[in-house]
């Protein structure tokens, strides 16, 4: 057309150009994007970073791995918990070095699971994030500017995949929630996923109800250095123990009514829970994890908001014990009844209301997924209980995503020695190599080739472990 003949176009038909114009231009975008996306191509060009391929962004130590020949397809790694101080049960120094992946150390990417992904063609990229402790805001941070580090210096993925352990599974959820442009599946495991209140509530929940019923000089609140909450730990710890195993004079029910209180794994890594020592030990073990955050991870959380956010004032303990749960405390000389009265006539906690608003704006998740989503967690998880994986389903539901998103349960053998512990399934975030590349493998068939996951397929990939008929059941009962 030439110009003279466009000037004598109507200003109204010009506009209809302009946006039909507009319209096919995002929608070539979006078209290159999932083309690209669903690419096959397993020799994507890439510039090697060298010493940029470690280093420090905003204070956050960040590390990258490149792999020999690249699928295209960048693993953005976000690690777990990590204490702030020295911490139990090993009071050993905290790590601060960059991971690339659920067992690598040190940012190297030596550990065999990484390279198994690095053999697949996977480039791999993790944070240390600029602080440890509750560093949910601080991991989100680190994790979208170290993408933006990666698609500068190596280059563009034609596929991100954030996946993370625990605190980094929520963390990683956060991302994709946040980063739909450029996130196209995540795979948080054994992840912390129904948020900060909701967890340190239970873990409230654990240190009221030992206080009141086993260890009166447990302080709940207000610790004022990590040296009194780590010795508050030890004492307790102790007491605990040594109350565990007095079955005659109904220590041991006890305990078994605490753990019922909060839904704590009867299995972990160590003790399979085939008979009632077993159960008794794993419980103590649970309850022991969970003091740990309710100690020391509690002084970290309440330094960085000013305060308590945890709440136990309109807790209804006793409607926490089921018949059955009732029975079984009954049958090893416990008394329930008296149990529960005792804790609804016990002085309660109430939250500071700043701090658990500042709570939650660290980082929580809200259910608004955008891209393909599988999780995968132990059946027999002590310290983020499983039921966060409910959490994240409802708040799915609630907000029109549930067919984004796929949660699988990795159950274990039924009995093990303490010798040579669970080999998966029980314990946290304990899963094999062969469950973790098969998770990715299964996020990344979803994502390029629109393969929906079903626990069977999943097994094909997973492996042993796989529990299509598990569910977790509902969160513990707690305040709002």
């Amino acid at each position: 057309m030439s110009p003279r003949r466009r000037a004598l176009l109507p200003a109204a038909l010009l506009a209809v150009v302009t946006v039909a114009s507009a319209c096919a231009s995002s929608t070539t975008g979006v078209s290159a994007r999932q083309s690209r996306v669903s690419s096959g191509d397993t020799d994507v060009s890439f510039r090697t970073c060298g010493s940029s391929c470690t280093g420090t962004l905003d204070g956050a130590k960040y590390a990258i791995v490149l792999p020999a020949r690249w699928n295209g397809t960048l693993l953005l790694y976000s690690h777990g918990y990590r204490f702030a101080q020295a911490g139990p049960p090993s009071f050993e120094t905290p790590s601060t070095d960059a991971q690339v992946s659920s067992t690598d150390e040190d940012g190297t990417g030596q550990d065999a699971l990484s390279k198994q992904l690095l053999a697949k063609g996977y480039a791999l990229a993790g944070s240390a994030y600029k602080s440890n402790g509750w560093a949910v805001a601080d991991g989100v941070a680190a994790a979208e500017a170290l993408h933006d580090k990666f698609t500068k210096t190596v280059g563009t993925p034609n596929r991100t995949y954030v996946w993370g352990d625990s605190l980094g599974g929520l963390i990683s959820e956060i991302v994709a929630e946040r980063n739909a442009s450029w996130v196209d599946g995540a795979a948080p495991m054994c992840g912390a996923v129904a948020g900060p209140n909701l967890n340190l509530d239970v873990a409230l929940d654990v240190a009221f109800a030992i206080k009141t019923l086993v260890d009166p000089s447990l302080k709940l609140t207000g610790y004022t250095s990590a040296d009194e909450a780590n010795a508050q730990w030890r004492h307790t710890s102790a007491v605990l123990q040594k109350t565990a195993a007095d079955t005659a004079g109904g220590g041991t029910a006890k305990v078994l009514y605490v753990g019922a209180l909060v839904d704590a794994a009867t299995k972990t890594a160590t003790y399979d829970g085939a008979d009632i020592e077993s159960q008794v030990k794993a419980t103590v073990e649970s309850l022991l994890t969970a003091l740990a955050y309710g100690t020391l991870g509690r002084y970290d959380i309440e330094q960085r908001v000013k305060g308590n956010p945890s709440d136990n004032s309109s807790t209804d303990y006793a409607a926490r014990i089921s018949a059955r749960e009732k029975s079984l405390l009954e049958t090893v000389g416990g008394k329930p009844d008296q149990y529960s009265a005792t804790l609804a006539k016990a002085p309660r906690v109430s939250a500071d209301a700043a701090a658990r608003t500042a709570f939650e704006k660290l980082g929580d998740t809200t259910g608004k997924i955008t891209v393909p989503t599988v999780t995968m967690h132990t059946e027999a998880d002590p310290l983020v209980l499983v039921q966060n994986e409910s959490v994240l389903a409802q708040r799915a539901r609630q907000r029109g995503a549930a067919d984004r998103l796929v949660q699988l349960y990795v159950a274990p053998p039924k009995t093990y020695s303490e010798q040579t512990g669970a080999p998966y399934g029980a314990g946290h975030c304990n899963f094999t190599d062969q469950q973790r590349v098969g998770l990715i493998q299964t996020v990344d068939n979803w994502v390029r080739n629109d393969v929906y996951p079903t626990p069977a397929g999943a097994a094909a990939s997973l492996g042993t472990g796989v529990d299509g008929a598990f569910s977790p059941g509902p969160w513990p009962a707690s305040v709002s």
